[in-house]
């Protein structure tokens, strides 16, 4: 969901890099040593995943993962995700420079938001004998639905605030176009967390 340069006007730009450099620091601030091979693996994954992307107007289609980075890595979405989109402007391109503030605000801020609502859930759920399959399913849905909606959001108002009804037509587009992008992160996601639960069940113990 990069939003591309030369479409927002410079104060939404330097609001964005402002709230992408706190988000930076804290995330920094608050990585621990242990999860550093989770960052790398998040950071891999959203590099990945988003590269094959479909241009939408402004913007563009692709999976991000953003909510299921969320459960695991918290504010460390921030610096995982600023490396992976710097990475994807400087080879291929993608978005840019004036807008990587804004990009990376967009996706890194709801998976704060589903690191906050799932970890104890998620913690709870895992620390009992034989874990049930359905809190996992629905937790891996709703960290999906929340990742890339939430994203949806966050880009539509920055548009809908910047551009007004210039940019409603393209705002429809953008919300409609991610309906099954939400849908294959959330079963993505519940995919993965139900394999954790047999495969390394300690990762969801230790949420934190």
């Amino acid at each position: 969901m990069h939003l591309s340069e030369g479409v927002l006007s410079m104060p939404t730009l330097l609001v964005g890099a402002t709230v992408a450099t706190v988000g930076v620091v804290i995330g920094l601030r608050q990585m621990e040593y242990d999860k550093l091979p989770f960052v790398a693996l998040f950071t891999a994954a959203f590099f990945v995943a988003s590269t094959i992307h479909i241009p939408v107007g402004i913007g563009s289609v692709h999976l991000i993962l953003n909510g299921l980075a969320g459960v695991f890595i918290g504010w460390a979405v921030f610096p995982a995700f600023l490396i992976a989109l710097v990475l994807q402007i400087l080879f291929f391109s993608f978005g840019g420079f004036s807008v990587l503030g804004i990009n990376l605000c967009i996706m890194a801020l709801p998976s704060v938001i589903v690191h906050y609502l799932l970890r104890h859930y998620l913690s709870r759920h895992s620390n009992t004998s034989n874990p049930s399959k359905k809190p996992f399913v629905f937790a891996g849905c709703l960290a999906g639905t929340i990742g890339i909606l939430g994203s949806v959001l966050i880009a539509s108002l920055v548009l809908a605030i910047d551009g007004g009804r210039e940019y409603g037509d393209l705002i429809i587009l953008l919300v409609i176009t991610h309906i099954p992008v939400f849908i294959t992160d959330s079963l993505i996601s519940a995919g993965v967390l139900l394999s954790l639960t047999k495969m390394y069940p300690l990762a969801l113990r230790n949420l934190r």
